[in-house]
């Protein structure tokens, strides 16, 4: 597509051949950072491209912004979660703003961003930082006490999370002191959380200009299996609720723009409850369901609400109205497998042969052995649906916790 150059010239942090192909069919000059290893690719495809290795920032950080700028980039978006630090620090440069930085590691520190949350009157569970095993024994002593558990009645569990890694992993739940032995020494330190009994669901919200130009709720079926947007009318009835809270989060954590995607949990009696924000595109494919049922790309719109130079207008035109605009629900589940030896992947008849089915990108076993999943492994692949009604949807995934897909 034709690039203007009045617009923002936009750098992608992060190897994503979906952003890269929304980049390349928008109007707007980009180019993508990524490791050595994308090279190749990008010289056979035409694709603008500058190396750079994601480690930890060091004092060479500052290079990787001063190229950026030289070439004359407005912005720098993460792609993923170990790109938003990278994207702060650019950012300050570019936008000639230095706290984006400090921002960025509000949004990526998950105990910094509690406490961050907590100061802006947002409810957050209870939550420790742990340094060694035995903190966490003493966590859930103190949680299931402050309880009021007797002796003998089943503990409440806590959960336990990396700092800085992307939503489920290193996630585990941990309900017994014994449980506490199972966890490897190399993953301390980590964030301890009370749990929290309710409906958990995420969002996707794109700012603009400090406001909320568009706002989907994703509904999770089962937490690390299955998801839908939009939302079902029970949790949309929400909507009111979650945008007073997401604004409340936009001023705790002073965001003008770009794309977030908080985590909630909604309790009985319809308090909300915040998990954790994300300053990145969601995973489980939750942009490629958007496009499904809104017809926008939502890495353009993500381009878009970054851009410094994207006018008001242009942001308002470009996005659907929520829910009203949607054409259906479309949801995807990911497939682990359930045996602990399979050697082919054979997709049950039942769900070949459901109206609501779409595709899938599942394939074939490379070994037989299944590893043992810690904490919520990674899937092996999703397979997408659509329909009519957010119920049937849900019952659905829900059914395809219970199949077969490697054998």
């Amino acid at each position: 597509m034709k690039k203007d150059p009045n617009k923002g010239y936009i750098a992608q942090l992060g190897w994503s051949l979906n952003a890269i192909e929304a980049a390349e069919n928008f109007d707007r000059r980009y180019v993508v950072v990524a490791p050595d290893w994308a090279e190749e690719y990008c010289q056979k495809h035409n694709i603008p491209y500058v190396p750079w290795n994601f480690e930890r920032l060091n004092d060479r950080s500052m290079e990787i912004a001063e190229t950026l700028n030289e070439m004359g980039v407005d912005v720098a978006i993460p792609m993923f979660e170990e790109t938003v630090e990278w994207a702060g620090a650019i950012n300050s440069v570019l936008l000639d703003n230095p706290r984006l930085y400090g921002q960025s590691l509000l949004l990526r520190d998950k105990a910094l961003m509690k406490r961050r949350a907590q100061l802006g009157g947002i409810r957050v569970g209870i939550f420790e930082e742990a340094h060694d095993k035995e903190d966490v024994v003493r966590f859930l002593k103190r949680v299931n006490q402050t309880l009021l558990k007797l002796d003998g009645d089943p503990n409440d569990p806590i959960h336990l999370k990396a700092f800085d890694k992307a939503g489920c992993l290193g996630h585990r739940v941990i309900r017994t002191p014994d449980e506490v032995d199972t966890i490897p020494d190399e993953e301390f330190p980590v964030l301890m959380e009370s749990h929290l009994d309710g409906w958990e669901f995420a969002v996707e919200a794109w700012i603009h200009n400090g406001k909320i130009v568009f706002l989907n709720i994703s509904e999770y079926v089962t937490l690390g299996y299955s998801v839908f947007v939009p939302a079902s009318p029970e949790l949309e009835h929400y909507r009111p609720q979650i945008t007073a809270q997401i604004e409340k989060l936009i001023k705790a954590f002073d965001i003008e723009f770009g794309l977030i995607h908080p985590e909630y949990f909604v309790t009985n009696d319809g308090e909300m409850y915040f998990g954790e924000v994300a300053y990145r595109p969601p995973g489980f494919k939750v942009f490629e369901l958007l496009e499904r049922v809104y017809g926008f790309n939502a890495y353009q719109a993500t381009m878009l609400v970054f851009d410094p130079k994207a006018s008001d207008e242009e942001v308002k035109a470009f996005f659907p109205k929520e829910v009203v605009d949607a054409d259906g629900f479309a949801g995807c589940f990911g497939v682990y497998p359930r045996r602990r030896v399979v050697s082919k992947l054979e997709i049950p008849e039942e769900v070949e042969d459901d109206p609501y089915f779409e595709s899938h990108e599942l394939t074939p076993p490379m070994e037989e052995t299944v590893t043992k999943r810690t904490a919520f492994g990674t899937h092996w692949g999703l397979v997408y649906f659509k329909g009519d009604e957010a119920a049937r949807m849900k019952e659905l995934l829900k059914h395809m916790e219970e199949l077969d897909f490697y054998v």
